[in-house]
């Protein structure tokens, strides 16, 4: 099951600096995830909310490392995962006079879990599926 991560490399027209804010300041990581219930900080549980339900949580977790601009680390989880963290780990690099960001997201899918490979393929795919939309939106909010 080595092959149970996913990771997404993305060019971005902004600096690792710019970047970095769109991936921990409350009200940017709105603009394209969701909004944050406080600015990211290392060491503290965040939660991600609804659009349509200011009160409920779509995501949770807790910020493992921060290493501004390079580097956010969380623990994710949702509903779907029933409360099973997983890992999501940004890195930013400067390229181009702008950013190569690679989002790798370790655990959604743990050994032995019994609910058989269409099950983690469907888990893999859809999350898959979810980080692509994501970052095509991070990708125009940064140059906005």
């Amino acid at each position: 099951m080595n092959n149970m991560v996913l990771v997404k490399t993305v060019m971005l027209q902004a600096s690792p600096e710019r970047v970095f804010e769109f991936l921990t300041k409350c009200d940017l990581l709105a603009t394209w995830f969701h909004k944050a219930d406080a600015d990211l900080i290392a060491g503290k549980p965040y939660a991600l909310m609804s659009d349509d339900h200011p009160d409920k949580k779509l995501c949770w977790g807790e910020v493992l490392e921060m290493k501004a601009p390079e580097r956010v680390v969380y623990t994710f989880t949702h509903d779907h995962l029933q409360g099973h963290p997983s890992t999501v780990t940004f890195v930013l690099e400067p390229c181009a006079g702008g950013t190569k960001l690679t989002l790798t997201h370790e655990g959604l899918v743990r050994e032995g879990q019994g609910d058989g490979p269409q099950a983690a393929m469907d888990m893999l795919g859809a999350h898959d599926e979810g980080w692509d939309e994501h970052t095509a939106r991070l990708r125009k909010a940064v140059m906005a």
